[in-house]
């Protein structure tokens, strides 16, 4: 039996992906507004998935399972403004979002998903 294990973005630190049996699971992404209101910063990390996942031949519509970290439960419903448009054309996964400390000052939100490419 052959294991098959793609990795892509791969630097000494991380992969951005890894694919293994037609799943894809992403890095944690973070959003680079140094700036960003929480809601900024979602968008931001919303859209680096997307790119992300197309990249690994995928889409959103295939996402099983997401965990999200915020600096601040206090943004959890602004979160979740951005987070429900970003769905709203697809089921939604299975989630856990918690409170964390940050690699840097100005993250506010850290999300890592995990999806089956598509057939």
């Amino acid at each position: 039996m052959s294991l098959s294990i793609q990795r892509t973005g791969t630097t000494a630190r991380f992969s951005e992906a890894v694919i293994h049996n037609h799943t894809v699971y992403l890095a944690g992404q973070v959003s680079q507004l140094v700036e960003g209101d929480i809601h900024a910063q979602t968008q931001d990390v919303l859209g680096q998935i997307d790119e992300a996942l197309a990249r690994a031949g995928t889409d959103k519509s295939h996402l099983l399972s997401a965990q999200i970290w915020l600096r601040d439960m206090a943004d959890y419903a602004a979160m979740n403004q951005r987070w429900d448009a970003w769905l709203s054309e697809v089921q939604a996964p299975v989630r856990a979002c918690v409170q964390a400390p940050m690699a840097k000052p100005h993250y506010r939100i850290e999300i890592m998903v995990i999806a089956a490419q598509r057939a």
